[in-house]
């Protein structure tokens, strides 16, 4: 704002300082009222924000109920001790099961005789087959038992046979690993070409000479309520839909249970989860356009309809399914307040499975409702919160500018009142002038 340091000419007034009260003055009313409009304009949008926040949370708290609902979740409980584990998809039903582990499948493992570290093996062509499948391996001329396992590797590149050699005290030894388990994964060596050397590297199921097996290849074989199961992996996740039996140890002859029972424990933690966001919700709308009338004093949103209104829609949806709410465990008290029977649940889930989808899935009664209503009101474009915190950022930029606007216009002011009094001053001096010559002329 503009000041003047003209100090009084004739008439001793301090233009100065008049000048700077009657801005003042001017300046103050609506000052106060844009700086008290804008206090609390802030202080609505802070109190959304919380708001929002917190309605979030519950939607997010919603969102994961539905999900947990919309699943049929089941879980497998396996006896202590048992030779296996389990593990289940959806499409699992509840059931008991007796397994009994006979045989684990086992991958085939042959071995070479010792060969000495820098002895030559042997070069030609060697062919294993595994499966349907063959592999032909060039060994390069005077290639030791090193380089045998590589050319296998670098052939076979992970597939039906790994190579490799272990050096012990009688000297080198040619290590080959059948990568599939089970008969279908069983390995034959056959040589062709070159010295003659690599014969001594061949197998053949009941044949003498070339490689040693030393593990053979093996079906694991398993009885599920006595029927029984050969599968070349220890993995078998067809026998019972919905359920891979994953084997580690056999134990013929004696069996262990398994139970595929449903699994509601994660709809359980999502409800309790959404009962503590609900009335945190709950709690904050009732606060935010609350009255104390012992203080007398008003919240950021006291008689806002806007909150009122939404937590009133949120108890509606509350009270238009209070009786399959309560039937699921949950209730709400005459304050307002929801709490979450768990045990009340499980018994509901026991005797009913599909109430808890029907209740709490995307398409349930209660989340549907609840689903919409939070949309309305957070969506990122035409949600009611959305809409009116937009709203308030802008009133408060509207409220920036006046106070520009305000700015300007005591600068002017000021200007002109400058003016006007240095003017009359001027004046006062002036005739102070002639005054005193008219007194000369007198005397």
């Amino acid at each position: 704002m503009a000041t003047s340091s003209l100090s009084a000419v004739g008439s001793g007034m301090d233009v100065a300082a008049v000048v700077k009260t009657l801005v003042a003055a001017q300046r103050a009313p609506q000052e106060n009222r844009i700086n008290a409009d804008g206090t609390a304009s802030s202080a609505q949008l802070s109190a959304l924000s919380t708001i929002k926040g917190a309605l979030s949370n519950l939607q997010t708290a919603m969102n994961a109920i539905a999900k947990s609902a919309d699943k049929s979740a089941v879980k497998a409980t396996v006896a202590d001790g048992a030779g296996y584990t389990a593990s289940v998809t959806e499409s699992a039903t509840a059931g008991n099961y007796s397994v009994e582990v006979v045989k684990l499948a086992e991958r085939q493992k042959l071995t070479s005789a010792a060969y000495a570290d820098d002895a030559v093996v042997g070069d030609g062509t060697l062919t294993i087959g595994y499966g349907d499948k063959t592999l032909n391996v060039t060994v390069a001329e005077n290639s030791k038992l090193s380089d045998v396992a590589a050319a296998i590797n670098k052939a076979a590149g992970g597939s039906g046979v790994t190579a490799s050699v272990v050096s012990a005290d009688d000297g080198d030894h040619l290590v080959l690993n059948a990568v599939d388990s089970g008969t279908k994964g069983a390995l034959t060596i056959t040589s062709a070409g070159g010295n003659g050397g690599l014969a001594a590297l061949t197998y053949s199921s009941g044949s003498s000479g070339g490689l040693t097996q030393t593990v053979a290849a093996a079906d694991a074989v398993v009885r599920v309520d006595g029927f029984e199961r050969t599968s070349s992996s220890n993995a078998i996740a067809d026998l019972v839909p919905g359920v891979t039996l994953n084997l580690t140890k056999a134990a013929e002859g004696t069996k262990y249970s398994l139970t595929i029972a449903n699994d509601s424990s994660s709809l359980k933690a999502n409800l309790t989860a959404f009962v503590t966001a609900y009335n945190t919700a709950n709690t904050l709308l009732k606060s935010s356009s609350a009255y104390d009338a012992t203080n007398k004093k008003a919240s950021a949103l006291t008689g806002d309809s806007m909150v009122r209104g939404l937590q009133q829609s949120l108890r509606k949806q509350v009270s238009d399914n209070v009786v399959d709410l309560k039937a699921m465990g949950v209730t709400i008290d005459k304050a307002g307040v929801m709490s979450f029977d768990s045990a009340k649940f499980d018994s509901a889930i026991a005797s009913d499975p599909a109430s808890a989808k029907a209740m709490f899935g995307t398409d349930g009664s209660f989340t549907a409702g609840v689903t919409t209503l939070l949309n309305s009101n957070l969506d990122v474009t035409n949600g009611t919160i959305t809409q009116r915190t937009a709203s308030l950022n802008k009133h408060i930029t509207d409220l920036t500018d006046q106070l520009s606007d305000l700015d300007k216009r005591m600068d002017t002011l000021t200007t002109n009142y400058t003016a006007r009094f240095t003017a009359m001053d001027t004046i006062v001096a002036k005739m102070q002038t002639i005054s005193q010559s008219l007194s000369q002329f007198s005397s």
